[in-house]
């Protein structure tokens, strides 16, 4: 007869063995694989890095909770909702429904002529009750030609959300009468570019737009003046770093342009004079201070300047260099 007494005992050796070796896991996970410091996570960066070396050891984390915060059972509930986030760059916010444009079923297969006729006709009412009054197709029009232009110009989610407010303000402010949606809604982009200092040049917008280059300045200075709107003039450093990576330059030909263009304020040398051609002008000196090979016609390509403002901006940065600012 076998003694079988001895059983639990190995069993609860062995689920000893497994919460040792689970726990001293666990611990190794909570440990910097380099220096064995201790793990913190970085809730705003998504990154979870160690306290001691700041190594990185995972990054790209998602939060999986809401968006919104609450401190009591009813505004939990009054905040509860599914879906996505409502948006400004949807003249509607994101709330109403939309109907995709493929023929297909919640299994992927394709519908039948006469289903995708009936879906044909839903479509049609459904885009027809989203703007049901002039203001709305007014704003899906512009609100559409801000995503197209900031696209083109490769301007961030942002950008875009704060010209949709911009342009949303402007309407209900009623300053579009006498005014085209399309220069409105560059006038607004071009302000929220600035405020969000990541600013393109007049001429930068102008390619993309379907205004003038005159209309889209007025309009800007008008919307600006009318909402009342804090916009500090551009700084020529934050064209920099856009103009180098488009020539493919090192950082430290970027940090010299940087450099020209502090000590160029410091002389005053900036004032009155275009901050995109001062940016291209440094981003030319510091390549030829740095020794790498660029052009002023790359130079012109990329900033959309002419080169004769950059050989004139550029040799008066490399004289503020040197201390001798030319008259």
């Amino acid at each position: 007869m076998t003694d079988t007494r001895t059983r639990p005992t190995d069993e609860t050796e062995t689920s000893g063995e497994r919460t040792e070796s689970d726990e001293r896991q666990a611990d190794e996970q909570e440990r910097c694989p380099e220096c064995g410091g201790q793990l913190v996570t970085d809730e705003e960066r998504g990154e979870r890095v160690c306290d001691d070396c700041g190594l990185v050891v995972e990054e790209n984390a998602v939060d999986r909770g809401p968006e919104w915060r609450a401190f009591d059972a009813s505004e939990r509930e009054q905040k509860s909702r599914v879906g996505a986030p409502t948006t400004t760059m949807m003249h509607d916010k994101g709330l109403s429904t939309n109907i995709d444009w493929r023929d297909r079923d919640a299994y992927g297969n394709s519908l039948g002529s006469r289903q995708r006729e009936k879906m044909q006709r839903l479509r049609k009412w459904n885009e027809r009750f989203r703007t049901r009054d002039s203001k709305e197709r007014n704003l899906k029009q512009a609100l559409g030609e801000i995503d197209r232009m900031a696209s083109a110009l490769g301007l961030p989610d942002s950008v875009r959300e704060m010209a949709s407010v911009i342009y949303r303000r402007a309407l209900d402010e009623n300053l579009l009468p006498g005014r085209s949606i399309e220069g409105v809604a560059t006038g607004s982009l071009y302000a929220a570019a600035r405020q969000a200092r990541t600013p393109r040049s007049l001429d930068e917008l102008t390619a993309v737009s379907r205004v003038e280059k005159d209309e889209i300045a007025r309009t800007y200075r008008y919307v600006a003046r009318e909402l009342g709107l804090e916009i500090e003039p551009a700084d020529p450093k934050s064209y920099v770093p856009r103009f180098a990576s488009d020539l493919d330059l090192s950082d430290e030909t970027e940090r010299r342009a940087r450099s020209l263009l502090d000590t160029a304020t410091e002389q005053g040398i900036h004032s009155g004079k275009s901050p995109v051609g001062l940016a291209a002008a440094a981003v030319y000196a510091a390549a030829l201070l740095t020794n790498e090979k660029v052009t002023q016609s790359e130079v012109s390509d990329v900033a959309n300047i002419s080169e004769v403002t950059i050989r004139n901006r550029y040799h008066e940065l490399l004289d503020a260099e040197e201390g001798t600012i030319t008259p």
